[in-house]
């Protein structure tokens, strides 16, 4: 039926900084045997993120289970099933589900969620970070026709695909920020961004003010800290603000430990980004809406993303940036290199 072992990524150690290759180890495991109920899935694509960082911390403020020291991880996968005994599922099926990390996953039959044959012209389409996106921009935001939209954090896997659905909602001007000149130029030149502002490349609200001289509409953030005052600070009244991630608190501990942000300074900024002012009657005086919004919330966009997404994909109207590692031993590599920022879109490991 299957091959006698397969591997799995195990987390070895609690990282002190930055995502480091000797935390993990790759281990040769039997291959399980689902008993009635349970489906044995083969892993055919996976997707990291960089929650995933966070969740290698013993203690974390993220509403997820950390890691297990010596346990494999897991995340999103995508994969065909080998044998399901005693449920709807048949061999050969496409399912997600969430026991990435491994070349086999056994699970309960309702963890594995069936997929549309086909749908996706590739199926590792299915780990994009698309419905995320869609819930930021259609209900966090509420873009609508003629706005200045603001995208923080829009070379990730979040954010690369909020400025094109931005777009599609009749956004007027999109606007973007990211850490290189190099993604700021690919996010105009292939993603349909129309400015993007540089994180640090000068002050930030300084460099949004030039990109949106008549203000911004809605914003669609990432991060936080430094991005989500600037923000806050160009808003138009009756702005509608999206807390969709907090990555500038997620990796300020990291970047504070890192072995190139050992100077008093970048430590201080690491920590500093860690914490978000928010001017109050800024916001009452000019009735801007500021909301934190979690897919667990709204799931029910999911089935819509991927409708939409392979629709757009066929057609040209969409496109899927990432990059793609092959081979389950280049997962710590994938999440190492996310983590460090090298990628723009999402990041896959194709099993």
């Amino acid at each position: 039926m299957t091959n006698h072992t397969h591997r799995e990524v195990r987390l070895v150690a609690r990282p002190e900084g930055p995502v480091k290759d000797d935390l993990f180890e790759i281990a040769e495991v039997p291959v399980p045997e689902p008993g009635p109920g349970q489906v044995l899935v083969r892993n055919t694509h996976m997707g990291v993120a960089a929650v995933m960082r966070t969740l290698m911390d013993e203690n974390t403020d993220v509403p997820m289970p950390s890691f297990e020291i010596g346990a494999p991880l897991n995340g999103p996968a995508v994969g065909e099933v080998v044998a399901a005994p005693g449920t709807d599922l048949t061999p050969g099926d496409l399912v997600e589900h969430r026991l990435g990390w491994r070349e086999y996953a056994l699970l309960d039959a309702d963890q594995a969620h069936r997929l549309e044959p086909g749908l996706m012209p590739d199926p590792a389409a299915y780990l994009s970070q698309g419905p995320t996106a869609l819930m930021g921009i259609e209900r966090g935001a509420a873009v609508r026709s003629g706005d200045t939209v603001f995208v923080t954090g829009a070379a990730g896997g979040v954010g690369s695909l909020a400025g094109q659905i931005a777009r599609q909602f009749g956004a007027a001007r999109v606007i973007g920020s990211t850490g290189s000149r190099q993604k700021a130029d690919r996010l105009i030149g292939e993603l349909g961004y129309d400015a993007v502002v540089i994180r640090g490349a000068g002050p930030i609200e300084d460099q949004l003010r030039e990109a949106a001289p008549d203000g911004v509409d809605a914003v669609f953030d990432n991060v936080g800290g430094e991005q989500l005052t600037a923000a806050i600070a160009v808003a138009n009244r009756g702005a509608r603000i999206a807390i969709v991630g907090a990555l500038a608190s997620q990796l300020a501990t990291e970047a504070t430990n890192a072995s190139n942000s050992s100077s008093a300074s970048s430590a201080s900024s690491a920590s500093s980004a860690s914490k978000t002012e928010i001017d109050t009657l800024s916001l009452l005086s000019r009735s801007i809406t500021l909301r934190g919004i979690a897919l667990y919330d709204h799931l029910d966009l999911i089935p819509q993303w991927n409708r939409r997404f392979a629709e757009g994909l066929r057609t040209g109207t969409l496109s899927f940036p990432h990059a793609r590692l092959r081979g389950i031993e280049q997962a710590p590599q994938a999440l190492r290199e996310l983590t460090e920022g090298r990628h723009l879109g999402a990041v896959i490991v194709e099993l």
